[in-house]
């Protein structure tokens, strides 16, 4: 047989068969289904009323699946099979669980209005991670333009989006009226719509730490840990409204970077 086939063998149920896997190779897409089933977890608890802890689940499933593509990287067991696993998962919690969660708590009491919102950013996350799909493939972008992301992520997405249910739990008096589901409808689009605009978000992913600001930033982030840990709802809500007060600075920051590359940007490139 030629060098393809010479990891299958054949099978009397019809179909070619693997024969082996590492278990290194196993390990990311384990983390990927963990973070699939969180993520339909948060959706269940949501319809049971327990949404705290079904936020939580969401967050989980974020965060797994922020961590299975480095993972896979780091034990140097990427593949085809992985890659697909990721975006079914992404779609999934970034997409659909945090829509449910937030329609079975606020949306609902709109009527059609807050299900149209759910569905808007539902396919507006697909359609986000499709793109950076693409995205991901073109050789012919200039490398400066790699360090960010065309329109917010899907993980910040999930993460914004779910405001409405941190202020709730901040215990304000704020209630789940159905005026308060109009707003959050509204609210629900904006964040489609900044999924897949054309903003320039900084990524951050060429940022290198000097040697000696390391033990600072390590001490900086396992203070916010801890916040998160000590005051979840305070520390979502500050951490989603420094984000989109980060929006326009990052756009500047681009615009800035494009006249230095000597590169005219086009309006639909920030907006």
């Amino acid at each position: 047989m030629g060098a393809p086939f010479k990891k299958f063998e054949a099978h009397a149920s019809g179909g070619p068969r693997i024969r082996e896997i590492p278990m290194r190779m196993v390990l990311p897409n384990l983390v990927t289904v963990l973070a699939i089933c969180a993520g339909l977890s948060g959706i269940r608890f949501a319809f049971e009323n327990r949404f705290e802890i079904a936020v939580v689940m969401v967050l989980l499933a974020a965060f797994l699946d922020g961590i299975d593509g480095r993972l896979a990287r780091m034990l140097k067991a990427t593949s085809k099979f992985g890659a697909q696993m990721d975006s079914l998962a992404d779609i999934v919690n970034f997409g659909v669980a945090p829509a449910l969660v937030l329609y079975a708590f606020l949306l609902d009491r709109a009527g059609s209005p807050g299900w149209i919102a759910a569905l808007l950013f539902t396919i507006a996350c697909g359609m986000r991670l499709a793109r950076f799909n693409v995205l991901a493939d073109d050789t012919d972008q200039p490398a400066w333009q790699t360090e960010y992301f065309v329109g917010v992520p899907a993980p910040a997405g999930a993460v914004l989006v779910m405001l409405p249910l941190y202020l709730y739990f901040l215990r304000l008096g704020l209630e789940p009226t159905r005026p308060a589901a109009f707003i959050a409808s509204g609210f629900t689009v904006l964040v489609a719509f900044l999924l897949v605009s054309r903003l320039p978000v900084y990524s951050g992913k060429s940022v290198k730490i000097p040697g000696d600001r390391v033990l600072p930033v390590i001490l900086g982030v396992v203070l916010y840990i801890l916040l998160l840990m000590a005051y979840p709802w305070y520390t979502l809500t500050a951490s989603v409204a420094g984000y989109l007060l980060f929006l326009p600075f990052s756009v500047r920051a681009y615009s800035k970077r494009a006249m230095r590359e000597g590169e005219k940007v086009p309006p639909s490139d920030i907006g």
